[in-house]
């Protein structure tokens, strides 16, 4: 059994080529999941943002680079997930990727509200208890977010 549990310590890490179900989940994790779940899933490897606002846990891909992904807590449950620095390999479930043109956005999901967020812009795919967001910065998709209507899209 023990051997069983380390296994999969080891195999749980962030997910090389993520896919976010809008609306449900980000690279394998959902809103409300338990910082427990989040290691389970992601792995013990993170870093703690010491300037946010809410507890926010870093997972990169190497050492000292800014690709990965951010889980942001409230009241130790998942409110907020995203990916960080136009991580390859990420898509939606509808296969919208990283990398992709902006247009694409609008292609796949329809008309979004835009929401400007200084150099990047955030389009808003709205659900009843969460908000998928698709990052787009100089023209391309940036990233993907997945969050609580009250957490704000813009970082």
């Amino acid at each position: 059994m023990q051997l069983n549990v380390l296994a999969a310590a080891v195999a749980a890490s962030l997910p090389l080529h993520g896919t976010v179900v809008p609306g449900t989940s980000l690279g394998g994790l959902r809103l409300g999941d338990t910082p427990r779940r989040v290691t389970r899933v992601w792995g013990p490897k993170f870093g703690v943002c010491s300037g946010c606002a809410r507890t926010t846990w870093y997972f990169n891909y190497s050492p000292y680079a800014p690709q990965g992904a951010a889980v942001e807590f409230r009241a130790r449950r998942v409110v907020a997930l995203y990916t960080l620095w136009s991580p390859t390999g990420w898509r939606t479930t509808q296969g919208l990727k990283t990398g992709d043109l902006a247009a694409q956005v609008t292609s796949v999901y329809g008309p979004l509200t835009r929401l400007e967020c200084g150099t990047y812009e955030a389009y808003q795919l709205p659900h009843m208890n969460a908000v998928t967001a698709f990052y787009v910065f100089g023209g391309s998709v940036w990233g993907f977010g997945l969050s609580r209507r009250s957490v704000p899209l813009c970082r």
